[in-house]
């Protein structure tokens, strides 16, 4: 019955989906270009990116070239200056000033900093966290990596062509930090700590915790990861011992309004994680772009974009002329397909070390990135056998004004905060009945949200509808660990709460596309996101 259930759940969602539309209202179709080629034209695009009158607009053109040894190098600029960058932090001025003058991942805190000077606007007054790290692994795909990626301006507002209220994407420290809290059975109490991690540490965490060895925490192929466990917070774990893990992902989720609402009492679900554990005040550090998929398929497979193949919500894939887009409703419960076959998802991992019982061994609720997991929303929305899921259920649907999570219902009127509700509700439904049985439960489950993300795009960052979001995603929360305890095993549960990107506040004066100066070069492109520049 259980199962029966949850299918039931699933079609359910699907009919959702497929009403609803794309959960980010879609990426604008491309500006394609078909005129002749000439030598230079990705240093020409640079250049007429560069141009001051587009300063508003482009924080940072970004590229890679080879060095004389063949390294590859990444390379940052705009009007202000060129710069060469190296792991590590090491910088190389070629002209102006240094457009990436910060890596600090800590910048803008405490919190009451990064209030007090909202939205840097000049590049050199910002911080853009391991640079050369996250652009290098953007740029490492042969066929899929764009020739040039354009950073928006935080305030840069592009309703046209895809933008919102609220905007993530950037290199930059606010919209690449989400949170990170760690809580429950194995891990150290130390509530708020001045430290931060990175996205790609947290598929390594899951495993870890759930009895993978650092040994096999590798890919495909047999090579390290890029992120590794955050051992630092973790109590010693006994070899060989699987353990019940449940990982939940707050789509969109400003980490440090996040973490504000929880110490002012907003939030009690995540104090009482943060109560029993630790939360990190620098969060963990999104890959680039900071956007949606590239970020869910990072943390599920600890490897950077340019290993796992995802490299935006959409992009170009030159080896098969495909436009793909996997951030979209026809299209998200396929998102798997397009991971590098040598890529291996934290729900393979665990499969490989814990042998299979009643029940599922590992779950997937709501998450697109599922390959391996036993149990999977989009694998059953797969299973339908229709691109668009299973049709309409009319008066089947869930219907978001009854839900008991919401706060202001005037925020329903958001189409995209509507479907966030119903999709959110219908996972709980599916957590409660995965964790009906405690001893059948699943030793990894994930829980992915998404009405967090509609809320900050929104209404931006801090505002009714994005604290509002944080709230209703609390109470499910609460919800959950409400049923645990009644269950008695919260205490043997440990879990981790994160999301995939920050957020920062467009400004509606700061519009413009950079089409025009493109256009006026005659060399042909592509442009996708936009800010995925394909000169071939």
């Amino acid at each position: 019955m259980v199962w029966v259930v949850m299918v039931w759940v699933v079609m359910v969602w699907v009919a959702i989906v497929g009403r609803a539309g794309s959960p980010l209202s879609g990426p604008s179709r491309p500006r394609v270009r078909s005129v002749n080629t000439t030598a230079g034209s990705r240093d020409a695009v640079i250049a007429a990116l560069c141009a001051p009158d587009l300063a508003a607009m482009v924080d940072l053109v970004l590229w890679v070239e080879p060095d004389a040894d063949g390294t590859p190098v990444a390379h940052a600029a705009n009007h202000l200056g060129r710069v060469r960058l190296h792991p590590g932090g090491k910088h190389e001025v070629l002209a102006g000033a240094d457009p990436v003058a910060s890596e600090d991942p800590m910048a803008f805190l405490p919190y009451e900093r990064e209030i007090a000077q909202e939205g840097p606007r000049v590049s050199t007054d910002n911080a853009y966290p391991y640079a050369a790290e996250r652009i290098l692994s953007l740029f490492a795909h042969a066929e899929r990596s764009p020739d040039v990626a354009v950073v928006h301006t935080p305030r840069h507002y592009f309703p046209d062509e895809g933008g919102h209220h609220g905007e993530h994407g950037s290199l930059d420290v606010i919209q690449s930090r989400a949170p990170l809290v760690l809580s429950g059975a194995r891990v150290t109490r130390r509530s708020y700590v001045d430290d931060h991690a990175r996205l790609i540490d947290v598929g390594p965490t899951l495993a870890h915790l759930a009895g993978v060895p650092e040994s096999d925490l590798l890919d495909g192929n047999g090579d390290p990861l890029d992120g590794r466990p955050l051992t630092a917070y973790l109590e010693p774990l006994p070899a060989g011992q699987p353990r019940r893990v449940v990982g939940i992902l707050w789509d969109g989720a400003h980490c440090g309004d996040l973490l504000h609402l929880a110490e002012a009492g907003e939030l009690p679900g995540v104090a009482r994680l943060v109560e029993r554990g630790v939360a990190l005040r620098g969060g963990a550090v999104a890959e680039f772009p900071s956007v949606t998929l590239t970020n869910h398929t990072s943390i599920l497979t600890g490897l950077g974009p340019g290993r796992h193949g995802v490299l935006g919500n959409v992009y170009f894939d030159r080896a098969t002329g495909e436009r793909v887009v996997p951030n979209d409703e026809a299209t998200w419960h396929r998102s798997a397909e397009w991971l590098h076959p040598q890529a291996r998802t934290v729900f393979e991992m665990v499969n490989d070390h814990v042998a299979p019982g009643s029940g599922p061994r590992t779950a997937s609720v709501d998450e697109a990135i599922d390959r391996g997991a036993d149990y999977a929303t989009m694998q059953l929305i797969r299973a339908s056998g229709s691109d668009r899921g299973a049709g309409d259920l009319g008066d089947q649907l869930p219907d978001p004004h009854a839900s008991p999570f919401v706060g202001n219902p005037a925020h329903l009127e958001d189409r995209y905060f509507r479907w966030g509700v119903q999709v959110d509700d219908l996972g709980l439904q599916q957590m409660l009945q995965l964790w009906a049985d405690p001893t059948a439960a699943p030793v990894l489950t994930w829980w992915a949200n998404v009405v967090t993300d509609a809320g900050h795009h929104g209404g931006g960052p801090r505002s009714e509808m994005a604290r509002d979001s944080l709230r209703q995603a609390d109470r499910r929360l609460v919800a959950f660990l409400d049923h645990l305890d009644g269950l008695g095993v919260a205490d043997e549960v440990t879990f981790l709460l994160t999301a995939d990107h920050g957020f920062e506040g467009a400004d509606q004066t700061v519009t413009g596309s950079w089409a025009p100066a493109l256009d006026a070069l005659g060399i042909p492109y592509r442009d996708e996101g936009p800010g995925f520049v394909y000169l071939h």
